[in-house]
């Protein structure tokens, strides 16, 4: 797991930077392999920015949030990478199956033919 934090138009403080390495560092239980993310922490106006990359293997995902306080824009982007995250790893769950569920409905329609 490798994290880099990047802070753009504020001071960076040791605080924000280990919150959200612990929270970014979270998701890698839900990912299949090691995964690489690149953190933006910014200053937009009076809204604190966080914007997430993450590459594993061959996911990347990306998602961004903005707030009135930088912690709470870390926790909704790290809720929604993680929504990603299961979407992403239930769609590849239920494709695999999604096969064998389409030639058992086949077969059961073919047998329910009067014509």
């Amino acid at each position: 797991m490798n994290i880099t934090t990047t802070f753009r138009q504020m001071d960076g403080s040791e605080a924000v930077k280990n919150y959200a390495h612990e929270k970014i560092g979270k998701l890698q239980k839900f990912l299949r392999q090691a995964m690489r993310a690149d953190v933006t922490l910014s200053l937009d106006g009076k809204e604190h920015v966080a914007e997430v990359h993450i590459k594993s293997g061959t996911t990347s995902l990306h998602g961004s949030e903005a707030s009135d306080d930088m912690y709470a824009s870390i926790d909704l982007v790290v809720a929604k990478l993680e929504r990603q995250i299961r979407s992403v790893n239930g769609n590849r769950d239920r494709s695999s199956r999604r096969g064998m569920r389409a030639a058992e409905f086949a077969e059961s329609v073919a047998g329910d033919r009067d014509w």
